[in-house]
């Protein structure tokens, strides 16, 4: 994508991402600067097997919109797709269809099932996809091991991420959300590199604890984030008291936080050098966090991109 009035030329630019508002920015930067040198560290948490095959749906979500196939109605999945194989496994099988899944979606997953199971990696099977698709940028799984996010309600108890987000439509409430790391789940040398690389580190506005908070979890990222020479900025996902979409603001009324971008950047913690606020939200200020308050309401490509070239432009020439 890219054009002449990138902002970010020479930059390696890492961001910790997830969901459609982070797809929304992402789509930004690949506009605002250079492609290859743009890695997006995505959330693997809510990835699980359905009917056989390896969903993963914020790195698709992401794969979708970067190469500009997603149902723009909805964010996520392809346009214009149809579902009329979850039609005939309910209609003639009673296979109960609650996880959407179009036709040309279950063709992402037949092969990247078909791909792990002759023992390539989640890296090496989403760089394979990704090329395909003609994304220049990468595209890189927080880790290559299984992290479930699983989400303890009130109601129904301990949820898988899907079957509390998808299944009951994010409406049972959250006691506690666990991030729960297998043996294997490290940090892949692709992320680590994206980070120790980057001359800049972004973190989308994501839902912070649906999305951002299991890349934190996967053991090792923590760490790894105060060691690298490059500033951490995160971008506010609250914009006048509220969520543009989805259960942020549910979530955090039901942990007992305060719905506020402030509560954001506290959350985050010592991790972050800079934080973009919006300019809708009560100004505040954190210790010796660098703040900025921008419009961050993303409607448009324009909108999208305005953000992103405005959050490169204050950034740059940063020391950590």
């Amino acid at each position: 994508m890219g054009s002449e009035n990138t902002v970010a030329l020479g930059r390696n630019i890492a961001v910790l991402i997830g969901g459609v508002g982070g797809a929304k920015l992402a789509l930004g930067l690949m506009a605002a600067a250079q492609p290859r040198q743009l890695s997006f560290i995505v959330n693997t948490g809510d990835d699980f097997r359905h009917l056989g095959l390896k969903i993963c749906p914020d790195l698709d979500t992401l794969m979708y919109t970067l190469a500009g196939i997603v149902e723009p109605s909805q964010g996520w999945g392809i346009a214009d797709d149809t579902r009329t194989v979850l039609q005939s496994l309910s209609q003639h099988y009673g296979i109960e269809a609650w996880f959407g899944l179009g036709d040309r979606d279950i063709a992402t997953h037949l092969l990247r099932t078909q791909l792990l199971r002759e023992g390539q990696s989640l890296s090496q099977v989403t760089a394979c996809l990704t090329r395909r698709l003609g994304i220049e940028a990468r595209l890189l799984p927080m880790t290559d091991g299984d992290m479930p996010t699983l989400v303890d309600s009130l109601e129904y108890g301990q949820l898988g991420f899907q079957e509390y987000f998808v299944k009951h439509r994010w409406q049972p409430t959250v006691k506690s959300i666990d991030y729960r790391a297998s043996r294997d789940a490290r940090l892949t040398a692709a992320v680590t590199e994206a980070l120790y690389t980057a001359d800049l580190v972004l973190i989308a506005p994501s839902n912070p604890w649906l999305s951002i908070a299991p890349i934190l979890a996967v053991p090792g990222m923590r760490a790894a984030l105060s060691r690298v020479d490059a500033p951490v900025i995160a971008v506010t996902p609250i914009i006048a008291g509220d969520a543009v979409k989805g259960p942020t603001a549910k979530i955090m009324r039901e942990l007992g936080i305060e719905v506020s971008a402030r509560a954001v950047a506290e959350y985050y913690g010592d991790t972050l050098a800079g934080f973009v606020d919006d300019t809708r939200n009560p100004a505040f200020e954190l210790g010796e966090l660098r703040l900025t308050r921008l419009d961050t309401l993303m409607t448009d490509l324009r909108k999208k991109t305005e953000l992103a070239r405005r959050i490169l432009e204050w950034s740059e020439g940063w020391a950590r």
